[in-house]
């Protein structure tokens, strides 16, 4: 009798725990509901690094509007034939050859050089928009797949607090038999030590909960805000495999490649358009002393590519090699993707198939011989055979919730890859 006395002590100090499991609940059910549409919205909308994207476009654009233009004219001053040597030395006024002069000179580089600078600016815009697409579409995988861990998380802890009622219930009918005589002491302490046990694992699924609702905060800020309760459709990807592996270049991994690719070649164009030779033209006005004609010249001058070999040749050499490398780069990157491709989908294809197993056989399996151990154990069985089947209960149903959040991730990692919206 000592021992049911302990054991109606710890339940009486279980109380307090009760309700403060109870009380974080509450407090989340308040919270407005999000769902995963809208939560890949407002990460679009508030992400810093898109903000960071947004500017590089613009710094793109504001350098693509002075490409091609011609240099700043240059202010020429200086003085011709002064002497500098005999009794007339630094005199302006002494020899008749000496002038103050002033003049404008302009360099005129190749139109061939100027429309491939801007053909070069032109892709730099295309490779920033590219990036920030690339981007975008990250930005709203990853907050899927928070919200989707966030999701999994709280469906893990409703059907835990879900079973706690009844197993509270054992508890009280083992203690009550066992202050009749019916049962030892034994299964009274069993009964308690599984509602304790329980309530060791709502306490894990719910620090398991408040580090996926960080998670989210990440991208959607700090409110607090739970998954919709509507299960999301992760059966069923909005586009096929055959299409995703049709569209590579245009999925978001290497969008950004095929933007180098182009800003490659543009590059290719810059260097070949070097060997163009590029022109200045320049004007002055000389002005003499002592009644002297004042003087006017007119120069044009034009670039020798002498030694193309040696320079020219070296550059557009070393562009080309770049955009060699680009070209590799991009198909060992497509090889990559196709083969990470098939085999997301067939992760996503095994747990579709598990989750249906679940749903199907080993949950229903699960409560049915819990049910039956239960009734059996009320109608005067051992509550041995009960308890084992809330156990495996309990581990059959969290391994079902982690599968969920399992498939939702592989769903995410293939619904985001191609700029479109996802159908729900």
């Amino acid at each position: 009798m000592v021992c049911v006395a302990r054991s109606f002590a710890r339940a009486t100090r279980a109380c307090p725990l009760l309700l403060l499991l109870a009380m974080p609940v509450a407090s989340f059910a308040a919270s407005p509901a999000l769902s995963l549409e809208e939560a890949t919205r407002l990460a679009v909308e508030r992400a810093p690094m898109l903000n960071a994207r947004r500017s590089q476009i613009e710094a793109a654009e504001q350098e693509s509007r002075r490409a091609g233009a011609l240099p700043d004219p240059m202010l020429t001053v200086g003085i011709d034939n002064l002497p500098v040597t005999g009794a007339d030395a630094f005199d302006v006024q002494a020899d008749f050859m000496t002038m103050k002069r002033i003049g404008l000179r302009q360099e005129v580089p190749a139109r061939a050089e100027r429309e491939a600078e801007r053909s070069l600016a032109a892709r730099n815009i295309d490779k920033a928009q590219a990036d920030a697409q690339a981007e975008r579409l990250e930005v709203r995988r990853e907050t899927a797949e928070a919200w989707i861990d966030l999701w999994a998380a709280q469906r893990e802890l409703d059907e835990l607090m879900a079973l706690r009622e009844e197993t509270e219930l054992a508890s009280r009918l083992a203690r009550a038999r066992v202050a009749g005589g019916a049962d030892p002491v034994a299964d009274a302490l069993a009964a308690e030590a599984a509602l304790l046990e329980l309530d060791n694992r709502i306490e894990a699924a719910r620090a398991s909960e408040e580090a996926a609702q960080v998670g989210l905060a990440r991208w959607i800020g700090d409110e607090m805000l739970l998954p919709t309760e509507q299960t999301p459709d992760f059966t069923a990807l909005p586009v096929s495999q055959a299409q995703l592996l049709a569209a590579l270049d245009r999925l978001g991994p290497l969008l950004p490649t095929t933007a180098e690719i182009e800003t490659a070649a543009a590059a290719v164009d810059v260097a070949r358009a070097e060997k163009r030779p590029d022109w200045s033209v320049a004007a002055s006005y000389g002005q003499r002393d002592g009644g002297r004609s004042d003087m006017f010249m007119l120069e044009f001058g034009i670039e020798l590519p002498l030694f193309t070999r040696n320079r020219q040749d070296r550059g557009v050499a070393a562009r080309q090699a770049e955009y060699d490398a680009a070209l590799a780069t991009r198909e060992d990157l497509r090889r990559q993707q196709a083969a990470r491709i098939r085999a997301d989908i067939a992760r996503w294809e095994g747990f579709k198939r598990q989750v249906a197993r679940d749903r199907e056989a080993l949950l229903p399996l699960a409560r049915d011989r819990t049910a039956t151990a239960l009734a059996a154990y009320r109608a005067g069985a051992p509550v041995r055979p009960w308890l084992d089947a809330r156990r495996d209960e309990i581990d059959i149903l969290i391994d079902h919730t982690q599968r969920l959040g399992a498939l939702g991730r592989a769903w995410a990692a293939l619904a985001y890859l191609l700029p479109q919206e996802p159908q729900q």
